[in-house]
């Protein structure tokens, strides 16, 4: 099918919907969603944008810029993983976990304000990997209109820099506690390490950077073409790191790829 064909049928399928609750995060494909839902739903549109130790602040802030600009109504939700036993001991469905208490709450909002449906961002190239998440979605009735007309990632930057949207480039992002491996507890303290390393990280010019915290030993990904820019700046790297408690401080030779976590898991393990 052709990108303007699934265009057109997702305009379709959101003025079916009639109103809609979208979690939104910010990110490229929760803004073209909610981009989209406003042209065809109108005021029939809550943007609803949880937040928690597990998230960057930055990330709530862009969401609420976005939100704004498009004159969205827009939600600020708390949410508490960390009080989740399964999620802080950090199997491979902790992702399950996450997401149903946030469309638990969705849907409570959903309900109170008469909404007829709760969607989320999730696009189709996110079945070819491992997403527990997507299940908690399927179990509750939460529709992912991207995915359903088959829009992948490619094309939803294609589609959002034609509609001018500023976050059509903008990099991959994940919840912090994918940067912990399964089976090692989640803790606050591990969430702050992590978002400080990648935020100075960032600033050193790494568009997409992950720290991924294996004990004492800071294991950083970015993209293989923004190594060499790593490498030139290692003994200020290496210091900053390790006046965070990291004594060994290792760069991933294959670069940045999502979900490299899941690597490690065998076929048994996911569901």
């Amino acid at each position: 099918m052709s990108l303007e064909k699934k265009e057109k049928e997702l305009e379709n399928l959101l003025k079916d919907l009639e109103s809609a609750v979208i979690a939104f995060s910010g990110g490229v494909d929760s803004t073209y969603l909610l981009y989209k839902a406003q042209q065809a739903l109108g005021d029939n549109v809550i943007a609803v944008t949880a937040v928690s130790e597990t998230y960057q602040d930055c990330e709530k802030e862009n969401a609420q810029k976005i939100a704004q600009i498009m004159g969205v109504e827009h939600l600020i939700i708390q949410t508490s993983q960390l009080s989740c036993p399964e999620f802080i001991c950090n199997p491979p469905q902790r992702c399950y976990h996450c997401k149903k208490e946030l469309f638990v709450r969705l849907k409570e909002i959903a309900k109170t304000r008469c909404f007829a449906w709760v969607c989320e961002g999730a696009n189709d190239d996110d079945t070819s990997d491992f997403r527990p998440g997507l299940t908690a979605g399927k179990e509750m009735g939460v529709r992912s209109p991207l995915m359903e007309v088959k829009l992948g990632k490619d094309e939803i930057r294609q589609l959002s820099q034609k509609a001018g949207l500023s976050t059509w480039d903008m990099p991959s992002a994940a919840c912090l506690s994918s940067r912990i491996p399964y089976g090692e507890v989640i803790t606050p303290e591990k969430l702050r390490v992590i978002a400080t390393a990648e935020s100075f990280l960032k600033t050193l010019g790494q568009k997409v950077v992950r720290v991924r915290h294996h004990g004492t030993t800071a294991h950083i990904e970015v993209a293989p073409g923004e190594m060499q820019a790593l490498l030139e700046r290692k003994e200020e790297i290496v210091k900053y790191l390790k006046n965070l408690g990291f004594i060994y401080i290792t760069l991933d030779m294959e670069g940045f790829r999502s979900g490299s976590m899941n690597e490690t898991l065998k076929p048994e393990e996911k569901f």
